[in-house]
């Protein structure tokens, strides 16, 4: 595949690559990783879909920004760039983790360039968002870390059975200053007055057993926008759409199938 570029609000340059044919997808990725997030599962929409995976600023083959700065807002302005970069007027769009943060804006504040909206594994921020407790962010710190978020995102057998590389404990390549300002859109995302504005058909899909973003995270979602659909995935973590894609990818292809662009 070949990495293209569109040029953000404040001249920063915005990685993406688009594979499959159909219907445009917008795929976005976790806090601090890069499009390479979606390698895992990315064959099973871009059968059926044009897909587009964006590596969010500071992460991947995209730049760092200038006075703009990190935050969720901006990281949807950035997905309208790629948007128009493609000549896609309007497009479904996926995304987990800190990139359905990211998802939620591009519904409230552009609107007419959401098709379907999937939030995967995310959080509405703000008064009726849930975080991570004490304990498993202290789990996080030290030497230890890399393990302890390895099992935050999968089920101890799931890691047994699949040795080799991970695709969603983070971008090594980024910098110190860019996992910051990550860090911080991410804790600072609040959409939770604004969801209500949503009109694009919603599906929200969590792991029950996800530590990282507590499950009720999900409901709350669904509570906020109005005729939002949810699929919660027993036994899942936080990589719920890697460890049980069978099921949340086939969820994902029929929502997205119910609902065309037209």
């Amino acid at each position: 595949m070949t990495t293209e570029t569109a040029r953000a609000e404040d001249g920063t340059a915005i990685a993406f690559d688009v594979v499959g044919d159909g219907e445009p997808l917008v795929l976005l990725a976790g806090q601090a990783n890069s499009r390479r997030w979606w390698d895992p599962v990315r064959e099973d929409f871009s059968a059926s879909f044009r897909t587009i995976a964006v590596d969010a600023v500071g992460t991947g083959e995209s730049g760092e920004p200038g006075a703009g700065g990190y935050s969720t807002r901006r990281f949807a302005r950035d997905v309208v760039a790629v948007l128009d970069a493609l000549g896609v007027g309007r497009a479904h769009v996926y995304g987990t983790s800190m990139g359905g943060k990211t998802a939620q804006w591009l519904a409230v504040e552009h609107a007419g360039r959401v098709g379907g909206l999937v939030l995967g594994c995310t959080s509405p921020g703000g008064a009726g968002g849930l975080v991570a407790t004490r304990e498993v962010r202290r789990s996080l710190l030290g030497p230890g870390g890399g393990r302890a978020l390895l099992g935050l995102m999968f089920t101890p057998a799931f890691v047994e059975r699949h040795r080799g590389r991970w695709h969603v404990l983070g971008d090594d390549s980024m910098s110190n200053v860019a996992k910051v300002g990550h860090r911080r859109a991410s804790e600072g995302h609040d959409a939770w007055d604004s969801l209500g504005a949503v009109t694009a058909p919603t599906l929200v899909l969590h792991g029950t057993e996800d530590l990282f973003s507590p499950v009720g995270n999900a409901r709350a979602l669904v509570e906020r926008v109005a005729g939002a659909e949810l699929v919660l995935i027993e036994g899942a973590r936080h990589a719920y759409f890697e460890e049980f894609r069978e099921r949340a990818s086939a969820e994902v292809l029929e929502f997205l199938r119910r609902h065309p662009l037209g």
